[in-house]
């Protein structure tokens, strides 16, 4: 019988990440207020786009679903781009109003979870 000693694999490490998991996508031209979503981290990713007229105005609040009083302005720019946009705010129900003067916009919200990737 053969015993080998000193022959275990080493540990493997982790690493903290943040996993994206998304919460919805909105479309428009004009100003609109998006369908609440709920966020149990306040992590949030918006990833937004907006088209158009070179003068147009753009911007997005972030409202409490529970109160509906505005918590931030997470955009607010001029003209054509795009752009992603991290917000950090206490858990809750949230939906976003967005003003919008002469361009075509898309937002994706996302919520950041922490997760752990193994390597």
């Amino acid at each position: 019988m053969l015993w080998l000693t000193g022959c275990s694999p080493p540990p493997a490490s982790t690493e903290d990440v943040t996993v994206w998991q998304p919460r919805g996508t909105w479309s428009g031209r004009g100003s609109q207020q998006t369908d609440p979503f709920i966020s149990s981290t306040g992590l949030l990713r918006l990833t937004w786009g907006t088209r158009g007229a070179s003068t147009g105005a753009f911007k997005i609040v972030v409202h409490s679903d529970v109160s509906g009083r505005p918590l931030l302005t997470a955009v607010d720019t001029r003209g054509p781009g795009q752009d992603v946009t991290y917000v950090t705010e206490d858990p809750r129900a949230f939906f976003l109003v967005i003003e919008s003067d002469e361009l075509e916009w898309t937002i994706a919200v996302a919520e950041g979870l922490p997760g752990t990737r193994t390597q």
